[in-house]
This record gives C-alpha cells, sequence and structure tokens, in this order.
C-alpha cells in the first residue's frame, strides 16, 4: 500500500516500462554518419580553430577595451542621429516586409494557393529572398537606388519578405481546416475563406514573428551601413578605421542601448498582444 491508497489489480500486474533502445542502423545510414562526422572533423580544421591562438589574443582584446575607455560623447548628437536613422530602416523595412509577405504566404501555402505552379513559384521566391544575405540585398540596392537609407530600407523588406513569408505561409499550413470547408461549403470565396477563418486562426502567429523580425532587422540595419546602405554602420567604420577608440565605444554602447530597447518592447508586446 502507498499512502495513496491501494495499488489497482489491474495495475499492479502490469508489467513495468521498457527503457527506451536505439535501433541499429543500417550500413547505409551507418555510413551517412562516418561521413558526416569526418565532414565535421575536417570542418574543424578548415576553421583553424586554435585554443593558444585565442589565448594569445586577449591580451590584444583587453589593450582595445583599455583604449575604449572612457567613451568620448563629444559627437553625440550626430551618433544620436544616425541611429535613429538605423531604427528608422527597422521600422519601415519591417513594415513593408510584413506587408508584402503576406498576399506571398497565401500564394505559398499548399490549401490556398490557386495552381500548384503559383505555388512552387512562391516558394522558390521565398527561399531566394532568405537565401541571399541582407548584406548582398544592401550592395544591389546601393547600385540601383544610391547611398543612403533607402537602400538599407529596401534590403531590409526584402529580407523581411523571405522570412516572414516562410513562417506566415507554414503558420497558415497548420490552421484547422475544418472551419475553411465548413465557409466553402456555404459558398464563401476563396478570399473570404482566408480573411475570415485562416487570418485569424494563424494572427498570434503572425504578430510573433513580426516582432521577431523587427529585432532582426534592428540588428541587421546596423551592418548594413559598412556598404553605405545608411545607418550607424558607417559612424563605426569610421571610427574604427580612424582608431578613434573612445567614440566608436560611444556607438557601440549606443547600438546595444537600441538592441535592447527594441527587444525589450518587443517582449512586452508579444505579451500584451498574444
Amino acid at each position: 500500500m502507498t499512502s495513496g491508497g491501494p495499488i489497482p489489480a489491474a495495475e499492479a500486474a502490469r508489467p513495468a516500462a521498457a527503457p527506451p533502445r536505439f535501433e541499429r542502423p543500417g550500413p547505409l545510414v551507418f555510413l551517412a554518419y562516418v561521413v558526416a562526422l569526418a565532414f565535421f572533423v575536417l570542418a574543424i580544421e578548415g576553421s583553424r580553430i586554435s585554443v593558444t591562438g585565442f589565448l594569445e589574443g586577449l591580451p590584444h582584446m583587453g589593450d582595445l577595451f583599455l583604449r575604449m575607455v572612457p567613451p568620448d560623447l563629444s559627437r553625440i548628437a550626430p551618433i544620436g542621429q544616425a541611429l535613429l536613422e538605423t531604427f528608422q530602416m527597422a521600422l519601415v523595412g519591417t513594415a513593408l516586409g510584413v506587408a508584402l509577405s503576406l498576399p506571398l504566404a497565401v500564394l505559398a501555402t499548399r490549401r490556398l494557393s490557386p495552381h500548384p505552379a503559383v505555388y512552387y513559384l512562391a516558394r522558390g521566391l521565398i527561399s531566394w529572398f532568405r537565401t541571399v544575405p541582407d548584406l548582398v540585398w544592401a550592395l544591389f540596392f546601393v547600385v540601383t537606388v544610391g547611398l543612403g537609407p533607402f537602400a538599407g530600407t529596401l534590403a531590409l523588406m526584402v529580407d523581411t519578405m523571405g522570412f516572414c513569408g516562410k513562417f506566415f505561409a507554414e503558420a497558415m499550413e497548420e490552421t484547422e481546416p475544418g472551419p475553411q470547408e465548413a465557409l466553402s461549403a456555404l459558398g464563401a470565396s476563396r478570399s473570404g475563406v482566408i480573411c475570415s477563418a485562416v487570418i485569424p486562426a494563424a494572427l498570434p502567429s503572425f504578430i510573433n514573428t513580426a516582432l521577431f523580425s523587427l529585432e532582426k532587422a534592428t540588428r541587421s540595419s546596423v551592418v548594413l551601413g559598412l556598404v553605405g546602405a545608411g545607418g550607424i554602420g558607417i559612424e563605426l567604420k569610421v571610427a574604427m578605421d580612424l582608431f578613434e577608440y573612445p567614440t566608436a565605444a560611444t556607438i557601440i554602447i549606443c547600438i546595444f542601448a537600441l538592441v535592447l530597447l527594441v527587444e525589450r518592447l518587443s517582449s512586452y508586446l508579444r505579451h500584451r498582444i498574444i
């Protein structure tokens, strides 16, 4: 007997559950494991990882840190302006990317796409947007529209379309088909089914993905300035190239504060809305 009462006879007679066991892989699977392990070992060698080199380089990192202290606040006004431009790029690029991702994701959803050819074309376009790094998109748009935040905004928009388009489509794929089939049986149009059944069911996932993409765009927008796409990245590059380490420290602290603020605001909105 236990403190909860006597154990039922059927439960007492039930055999104990066997511990989980791994199945022995077949020859081809075992060969694939060996090849993957060998490739990983070669990747470690190709990465030239050196604990000794890292330990020997730590004093140089400490020297750089000492040169950055104390931060120089003499250029805080232009740094603040560049930081504001960075956030504006991230905000507008994310908003445009999310807005354009929704119709693209509808076409990339198997149940909602009007034709299989359209489905595969939309999926391929989303994959292409995601495959090309945002820094490369920034280079393309700098050549197209010139230097400045417009090129960075376009790059972030396309990158957001690739990020949100994939997750929006997967969220709509995972919605329950029952309400959609019921509306279709009542004579609702495809757009009516999407607006009345699919989007409301997937809306929490949409909001979550959109907020994550804003965080991602804020971090990415810092790097885009290195190729002339606007933002604070060019300020950081100039400061490091001119060995103005105290100014670079101020820029890094401002970037950290911006990213942290956006992440906290995103987390607050996520808990309030979802």
